[in-house]
């Protein structure tokens, strides 16, 4: 079974109370709960982390690269403007999915800009958490490919 990191910054563990106007009312269990069940229809072994720390994710970016290990991640606010994450990803062994529960086109300009995406495999933003599952799709089909 392979295994897939799911990786969640800034604020995500807040999902639920935190704007559910913009981000919805699942709560950040109810997220991990989905991915997991995604990841078992999906034959993958998914493992949903979240900080607030920026340097916690790099590390936790270099162990998946260390280990090539799919990423779904949801860089949240460090998206638009750490350049330390972005070399990161850049870093990247196996296939990584940029992931946003809103579409960060559709609001204020400053979320326009990932500073991610351009080293990621690819990215879904938009769906609430469908965008995860979306993700967790696209990763076993990637892995799929590359057997």
């Amino acid at each position: 079974m392979t295994r897939v990191l799911v990786l969640n910054g800034p604020n995500l563990r807040r999902l639920g109370v935190r704007e559910p106007d913009t981000y919805g009312r699942a709560s950040f269990d109810d997220l991990v709960a989905v991915c997991r069940d995604a990841g078992r229809r999906l034959e993958l072994h998914v493992e949903v982390r979240q900080t607030d720390d920026e340097a916690e994710m790099m590390r936790w970016l270099h162990e998946a690269a260390d280990e090539r290990v799919p990423v779904v991640l949801n860089p949240a606010a460090f998206t638009h403007y750490s350049y330390a994450l972005r070399d990161a990803v850049a870093q990247r062994t196996a296939p990584l999915i940029e992931v946003h529960i809103t579409n960060p086109a559709a609001r204020e300009e400053f979320r326009h800009n990932s500073v991610v995406a351009g080293v990621a495999t690819g990215t879904i933003a938009g769906f609430g958490t469908l965008s995860y599952v979306l993700a967790l799709q696209a990763v076993a089909e990637l892995v799929a490919e590359n057997s």
